[in-house]
């Protein structure tokens, strides 16, 4: 019997390459595929492969000529890149990573707070201008993170991980939102999504995209914001309306905003964030460290083995029902 067929729309890590390239024939789209040319060429192929390691946006009807698909492996936590309901209908098991890279998205957040709260980059620009006098200012424009209010959207292994380093490392109060209010714990507050903003001092999105959170983010949450307050998204670009965000920096009470992820994404040229001079911009890697990569890797393969080698039901299946059911049942 020949080896199982395995289809990476990205590199790997490394490590995790190597695990699976012990029990697995890999293919990798072509480097440089990009978009419209990668969902023809994935339709065109996608019925060569027993798995699929994702990591880019599939096409919603990829999976109707994926007969011989046994496995679809998100390598990372959001699941808004496959179109799951597609999968579950035909028998297909979908996997993520959930928790892996909590820590890495985590760390990357108070990365985000530290520099607007101290200015880093303002400073190093007036340094590199020859401006060493600029130090003077440093009382006024730059304060520090202990004491003051962190708001958190979302509250599953990553909003657990920077709630924990806050209150642990930092000193500061956490208020959550989240829609299983009853598991914030003693020592957090639970609020709605308008008193979550006019508490906190910095406001981090780090929930799933769903129907229900697309979008929320929106002018009259913002309204609500306290005044010079820090918007951080490490979660969904659609969470949060962009154009509702670009207005509240301007004219409304938002003193910055860190954003990893956007509605578009790659961000497009014209958008009104790109030159905004209180907010930092960064490519969607919160996620990406060397341990997470490699962390999330070796999951998404050992899960990918699990089903495809021993038919086991692994626990990070978001779509446990189809096993017993569906194609698959007969292979």
């Amino acid at each position: 019997m020949s080896p199982p067929r395995v289809l990476l729309t990205d590199p790997l890590h490394p490590d995790a390459l190597a695990a699976v390239s012990q029990w697995a024939q890999t293919e990798q789209i072509p480097d440089g595929v990009v978009r419209d040319a990668s969902d023809a060429w994935l339709r065109d192929s996608i019925g060569r492969f027993d798995g699929i390691v994702v990591r880019r946006l599939l096409p919603a009807d990829l999976f109707d000529g994926a007969d011989r698909l046994r496995c679809v492996m998100r390598q990372g936590v959001g699941l808004d890149f496959i179109p799951v309901e597609r999968a579950t209908a035909r028998g297909i098991p979908v996997g993520n990573t959930p928790a892996v890279n909590a820590n890495a998205v985590a760390e990357y957040v108070f990365a985000a707070l530290l520099a607007h709260a101290r200015q880093l980059a303002d400073f190093d620009a007036s340094v590199r201008a020859g401006d060493w006098a600029v130090r003077a200012q440093a009382g006024a424009r730059t304060f520090e993170l202990r004491g003051r209010t962190l708001g958190l959207i979302g509250f599953g292994a990553i909003g657990q991980r920077i709630a924990a380093i806050a209150q642990q490392g930092f000193g500061m109060a956490v208020a959550v939102c989240t829609g299983t209010p009853a598991k914030v714990p003693a020592g957090m507050t639970a609020l709605q999504l308008p008193a979550l903003f006019a508490a906190s001092d910095f406001v981090v999105v780090a929930c799933p995209l769903t129907p229900q959170t697309r979008g929320m983010v929106d002018a009259e949450v913002l309204s609500h914001a306290r005044p010079g307050a820090v918007l951080v998204n490490v979660g969904r670009g659609p969470v949060v309306r962009e154009e509702d965000l670009v207005q509240a920096l301007a004219h409304g009470p938002l003193g910055g905003a860190v954003l990893d992820v956007f509605e578009t994404q790659p961000l497009p040229a014209e958008s009104g964030l790109r030159q905004h001079p209180r907010v930092m911009l960064t490519p969607h890697l919160a996620g990406i460290t060397q341990e997470a990569e490699r962390a999330m890797g070796l999951m998404a393969v050992d899960t990918l083995a699990a089903v495809l080698l021993r038919g086991e039901q692994p626990p990070n299946i978001v779509n446990p029902e189809v096993f017993g059911t569906g194609p698959q049942a007969d292979r």
